[in-house]
């Protein structure tokens, strides 16, 4: 509860900039709202192969929750550590749910700013919160949770689980399991990461992106396996219902990635195999 998580956040300010080159709503109308000197920890500048397969990769992330949340029907959404997204600002201008978008209070405050920004003319049909959380605190997890009207609840995160130890990451899922026992609905998750230490280091641009990934320990919180993952999940008290399938036809920077990259490079990506999963589970 005492863990310092702000050094994560400039991680966040890198990804808006990546999302800024592709069609996820509000991104780059978001990242030109950024100050020149802001990019955070990764590099946004080179645009070759490394950071044409982070665009992609992020931009399908996304997109393979918005596939699991439409399909759950749900309109009480509560996303964790969202970041500067904006798939709630985009829900609610379009749709009339509750969506509460939460994160650390430094990322909160200057997304607020840019949320008043880029809705000035916008006038929401759903209602739209934006609060600090730590989301593996119990008492302020449940007290967020509490907001929402009576109905099953979609919890979703892209970007957590492989900032949290497994200690973290079980008291997350008690949070998450105590909150849709009471409530009923889905935990729609994008951070089934399979470790692969090879791809992994394969993307570090330089040694300062190798420090961040080293003292945030990214790829040794990533599961095992796919099995070991399910497993985890099991043992927390959920089951899987439904797998998102990519559909990378709507992936804006995948023509730029397949134009960097060899058929060998291609060859050896399917030979590793699936690295990367999003899920909708329920708790049981």
């Amino acid at each position: 509860m005492n863990k310092d998580y702000s050094s994560i956040s400039p991680s966040a300010k890198s990804l808006l900039i990546m999302k800024g080159f592709t069609g996820i709503p509000y991104a780059r109308e978001a990242a030109a709202l950024m100050p020149d000197e802001v990019h955070g920890i990764f590099d946004t500048q080179s645009h070759d192969l490394r950071f044409w397969a982070r665009v992609c990769h992020f931009e399908s992330r996304y997109l393979s929750i918005d596939q699991l949340l439409k399909s759950s029907g749900i309109s009480n959404i509560l996303e964790l550590s969202s970041g500067y997204s904006f798939r709630g600002l985009d829900m609610a201008a379009k749709l009339p749910v509750h969506y509460i978008d939460t994160d650390l209070p430094d990322v909160i405050s200057l997304k607020q700013a840019l949320i008043d920004e880029l809705s000035e003319d916008t006038a929401l049909k759903g209602k739209l919160e934006l609060l600090p959380l730590n989301a593996i605190d119990n008492t302020a997890f449940k007290a967020i949770t509490e907001r929402f009207a009576e109905g099953p609840l979609a919890i979703v995160n892209e970007g957590l689980l492989m900032y949290l130890d497994m200690d973290e990451k079980k008291q997350l899922c008690r949070n998450i399991h105590s909150a849709l026992m009471e409530k009923g609905g889905y935990w729609i998750t994008a951070d089934v990461y399979i470790k692969s230490p090879e791809m992994t280091s394969s993307l570090y641009k330089d040694e300062r992106e190798k420090a961040f990934f080293e003292q945030h320990k990214l790829e040794e919180n990533k599961f095992e396996s796919i099995e070991g993952a399910k497993a985890f999940f099991e043992a927390a008290g959920f089951e899987l219902v439904q797998e998102a399938e990519p559909d990378y036809s709507k992936v804006s920077g995948m023509e730029q990635l397949l134009q960097q990259m060899t058929p060998e490079m291609l060859d050896k990506m399917q030979k590793a195999g699936k690295k990367h999963s999003t899920w909708m589970l329920r708790a049981v």
